[in-house]
C-alpha cells in the first residue's frame, strides 16, 4: 500500500496490461477478453485508445458482423488515462466524472490498467 495507507493505482492495477491491434476483428477482441476474464484492452493505437466489452456488445447489437469489423472500427480514442501514484479516491472521481469504467494506466508508457470493479474493491 501506499505510505498513507490509502490504496494508489500502483497497488490496485492489474498487470501485465492486456493489448490488442486496432485491425483485429472485434470477434478476437471478445475472445481475448473472455479468454482472460476482462472487461477492456488497450489498443496499440496514437492516439491512446481503448476497446472495452461495451463496444463488442453494442456491436452485436447493431447487428455488425464481429468476424469481419475492426477494433479501429468499435474502440473509444483519446482516453483518458492514470498514473500509478493516484490515489483510488481520485481515479473514482475521473471515472464518474467521464463515465467511464476503465483506466489505462501511463508512465512513460502503459503498464496497467485500473478498472471500476479495483476501485470498489479498494474504497472503504
Amino acid at each position: 500500500m501506499g505510505s498513507t495507507d490509502r490504496p494508489t493505482v500502483r497497488d490496485v492495477m492489474s498487470t501485465p496490461l492486456e493489448t490488442i491491434s486496432a485491425d483485429a476483428t472485434v470477434m478476437e477482441a471478445a475472445q481475448r477478453m473472455r479468454d482472460r476474464n476482462i472487461n477492456a484492452l488497450v489498443v496499440l493505437t496514437t492516439p491512446r485508445a481503448i476497446v472495452s466489452s461495451t463496444d463488442v456488445i453494442g456491436a452485436v447489437a447493431d447487428g455488425k458482423d464481429v468476424t469481419e469489423l475492426q477494433v479501429d472500427d468499435v474502440m473509444t480514442t483519446d482516453v483518458e488515462t492514470a498514473t500509478p501514484d493516484l490515489y483510488m479516491e481520485e481515479v473514482a472521481a475521473m471515472m464518474e466524472m467521464y463515465d467511464i469504467k476503465h483506466l489505462p494506466v501511463v508512465e512513460d508508457d502503459y503498464i496497467g490498467m485500473v478498472s471500476s470493479t479495483d476501485v470498489t474493491a479498494h474504497l472503504p
